[in-house]
């Protein structure tokens, strides 16, 4: 009887060796290591980063996005003495850097196409740019953190997260394309873009509910910041993340640096 105890005894403990197992490959096997590196040269600031984040990511490739993550070989410089110009751009593709080094790209590639069989794709000719947030997050593969890959691997962000939140004791969390800061504060700063009202004119109708850029107009005063989600703090002239649309700043009052461009 004692040694029929000992023998349960001990498929019981490789069980539950073998359950842990398990638990630590499906729980942990997406937390990677990251590497990165910010180092002052003259007038820039320049990160140098594999772009792996330093949390979870979700399980690429996935059924709304076929790309597999992979280590970057990445730098990132931004000028330290950023500007204002009358007048902002949209010329930036990567709109900035966290401080853990990972990308920032607000905006997405996909467009409303009724002739693709997954109803977006890369042609823009039907006006209407999917947003990453919100209704199609699921459907272009967006992860919990609101990241995904792109085709070469790279993970970035569409949206901030509460890691990000965390990650520093101040608001900071990263620098714009054009060396302006980046902070976000949660839900105690505003954005100014709200949805439409109505429904869309042209395909794909239905109501603006945010599955679109075009879905949103910018209302001044209606929130805390401006087209840019660019605004004050500290005396300071920043960016910020928000988490409501447009969640990182689409466009740029200063000028984005080479390195953003690509």
């Amino acid at each position: 009887m004692n040694k029929m105890n000992l023998k349960t005894k001990s498929y019981n403990l490789l069980f539950l060796k073998f359950f842990c197992l398990i638990f630590y490959i499906f729980f942990f096997s997406n937390i990677l290591k990251a590497e990165v590196k910010i180092v002052i040269y003259n007038i820039e600031r320049c990160f140098f980063t594999d772009a792996t984040p330093h949390h979870m990511i979700g399980q690429f490739p996935t059924k709304g996005n076929p790309n597999v993550f992979k280590k970057q070989n990445l730098k990132f410089c931004t000028t330290l003495k950023p500007v204002i110009n009358d007048n902002f751009s949209y010329k930036a593709k990567t709109v900035g850097i966290t401080l853990s080094g990972i990308p920032i790209r607000p905006n997405t590639a996909d467009w409303y196409d009724p002739k693709s069989p997954k109803g977006h794709s890369k042609k823009n000719t039907s006006g209407w740019n999917l947003e990453g947030i919100t209704p199609y997050k699921k459907k272009l593969g967006i992860d919990s953190n609101n990241g995904h890959v792109d085709k070469n691997g790279l993970y970035h962000y569409h949206a901030a997260n509460n890691y990000l939140l965390n990650l520093e004791k101040n608001s900071l969390i990263g620098y714009a394309a054009d060396g302006h800061e980046i902070h976000y504060l949660g839900p105690s700063i505003r954005s100014s873009w709200k949805l439409k009202n109505g429904t869309r004119s042209t395909i794909p109708f239905g109501n603006h509910d945010g599955s679109f850029f075009q879905d949103y107009e910018f209302k001044e005063g209606s929130g805390d910041l401006d087209e840019c989600n660019f605004g004050e703090i500290n005396d300071q002239k920043v960016y910020f993340a928000t988490n409501e649309f447009p969640f990182f700043p689409r466009c740029l009052w200063g000028n984005p640096s080479k390195y953003f461009l690509r």
